[in-house]
């Protein structure tokens, strides 16, 4: 079917909104890109990288502009995700939202069910879903390769450089902000099975003084198939090369294993000025000459192309809520050091209430 090119918008460009603005800049079926940047030099910047036809410092502008039909949210802090979704959805515009849906269970309900009733797409940016090893592990769990899968193990470490970037803007853990990423793949390669309990434990060190974090979550999470999931998420890795991230994945079936390494070791760069340099190990990807090396402009042509073709997108908003549920989870199983239900129990989320009350609160 012949399609027509669209008005799309990027609201706060950043490191990850940067990279959706740039890849949808390229996109000859966006017909006009707008650009939503608190920062003035930085919204200067990214509409001559981009050529952006408007650039503002208001996303309400984007909000009332009828002409604009999608928008991608990268705005940080992650507090600034529900209002600004909200009120995009309620405009009836197709909305990419970084991860986390939001920062309550009622928000994210809220979320879905405006898109639902406005009948708008909506979707959230686990981009690990366009990694091409996670999505080579998919197909052999889905050709029935491995057998009937038995357990996954993932293991995310990220620099403490980066860790400390993330955690000094947003009092939330590891499990919160990256494990969330791994939960959702795990869920996604078990598909149609569902979590049933989540026990985790954490450990403090170089992050502790920087926001009260753990420097390193592991959670235990049993599905209802049986299926066993480990799942470490870490950001103290030294400070060497900024931005690096690295992933290791471990699965088993009862016909066969498979062992994936992310962790950039098969390309690193090693210099008399810089040392050692991980190139292309970040989690969201860069621009390499003419090819995007990652998975984040390849997921921001994928919601576009859903939204103009009509297509459901790869997450839905339902399953980026299951893996909400599952990340607090893991902070209260960690706190109480014991295992937690899932679907939550009343007393269960009173318990996450009263968890992040006290995470909101000033450090001493």
């Amino acid at each position: 079917m012949p399609v027509e090119p669209i008005e799309v918008a990027v609201i706060g460009t950043g490191w990850c909104g940067g990279i959706r603005a740039e890849t949808l800049s390229r996109y000859p079926l966006v017909k006009k890109l707008h650009v939503c940047e608190i920062r003035p030099d930085r919204l200067k910047e990214v509409q001559a990288l981009t050529n952006a036809a408007v650039a503002t410092l208001d996303y309400q502008n984007i909000v009332k502009n009828d002409a604009v039909k999608v928008v991608y949210i990268s705005t940080t802090p992650e507090s600034t995700h529900y209002p600004i979704a909200r009120d995009c959805l309620k405009a009836g515009k197709h909305v990419l939202l970084e991860k986390p849906i939001a920062l309550e269970l009622y928000e994210a309900d809220e979320l879905i069910a405006i898109a639902k009733r406005n009948n708008v797409k909506f979707t959230i940016g686990y981009s690990q879903r366009f990694n091409t090893k996670f999505a080579y592990a998919k197909k052999k769990l889905n050709d029935g390769t491995l057998g009937k899968p038995v357990s996954v193990m993932v293991s995310r470490h990220l620099s403490r450089s980066l860790g400390k970037k993330i955690a000094s803007r947003v009092r939330l853990s590891p499990a919160a902000m990256e494990s969330t990423h791994d939960l959702d793949i795990v869920f996604w390669l078990l598909e149609p099975a569902k979590p049933v309990s989540v026990y985790s434990q954490g450990a403090y060190g170089y992050m502790k003084p920087v926001n009260g974090s753990y420097d390193i979550m592991w959670s235990t999470v049993k599905m209802d198939n049986g299926v066993l999931v480990a799942i470490g998420g870490g950001w103290n890795l030294p400070p060497s090369y900024p931005n690096y991230c690295a992933t290791t994945i471990e699965i088993t079936g009862t016909e066969g294993s498979l062992f994936l390494d992310d962790t950039a070791r098969d390309h690193w760069l090693n210099t008399v000025k810089d040392g050692m340099q991980y190139a292309m190990s970040t989690m969201p990807g860069e621009q390499v000459d003419h090819i995007f090396a990652g998975q984040m402009g390849p997921e921001t042509i994928h919601f576009l192309e859903s939204c103009i073709m009509d297509r459901p997108p790869m997450v839905s908003p339902e399953s980026a809520r299951t893996v909400m549920e599952c990340y607090l989870a893991a902070d209260l199983s960690a706190e109480r050091n014991a295992p937690v239900d899932i679907p939550l129990t009343n007393e269960t989320l009173a318990g996450i209430a009263d968890m992040i009350k006290a995470q909101r609160a000033p450090l001493p």
